[in-house]
């Protein structure tokens, strides 16, 4: 490869190395798992570098190789064994208090459906377009299952009225 093509790549990694395995690790949810996955996509990525037709869309095709990357990891070791709640709680910051602790086990409750795309707007920054792209869906579905997660995230964390916690005593 070129250098001038390796310097762009490189820059590349730099730019995007952080939201990858962030992206990775919401999939994976184990650290060891996330870290296996983005390094087998920066691979697959430096290989396919030079054939990347639109160089603005890099990031939306590195967050594909990761999704696909994860999906293929499943797909050869089976699915995750650890703690998936200590390998959680590793990455989680040891200073969040209850609210955020609450947060984060409805993000584990919902289903991969909502919960991918919710990751890759929040996580990845991707407009409804690029991540139905991704997905191989439609906008729309998106942001169907975008507002279904949110509503669900809802359910999950807002406290119950008054005389629902009370079995029905107000």
């Amino acid at each position: 490869m070129p250098p001038e093509l390796r310097a762009r790549f490189e820059e590349i990694v730099r730019l995007h190395a952080g939201d990858l395995f962030r992206f990775a690790f919401w999939l994976a949810r184990d650290r060891q798992r996330a870290e296996d996955v983005v390094q087998e996509a920066w691979l697959r990525g430096w290989r396919n570098f030079p054939a990347l037709q639109d160089p603005t869309a890099v990031k939306s095709w590195l967050f594909a190789i990761v999704r696909n990357e994860f999906h293929r990891s499943l797909a050869r070791e089976g699915p995750p064994t650890d703690d998936l709640d200590g390998a959680v709680l590793e990455l989680a910051d040891e200073r969040a208090g209850p609210a955020a602790l609450e947060m984060r086990d409805a993000l584990m409750a919902l289903p991969p459906t909502y919960a991918e795309p919710l990751a890759l707007q929040v996580l990845g920054g991707f407009s409804c377009a690029e991540i139905a792209a991704m997905l191989g869906t439609t906008e729309g579905a998106i942001m169907t299952r975008l507002t279904r997660a949110r509503q669900a995230l809802r359910r999950l964390i807002e406290p119950l009225p008054m005389c629902e916690r009370h079995g029905g005593r107000a």
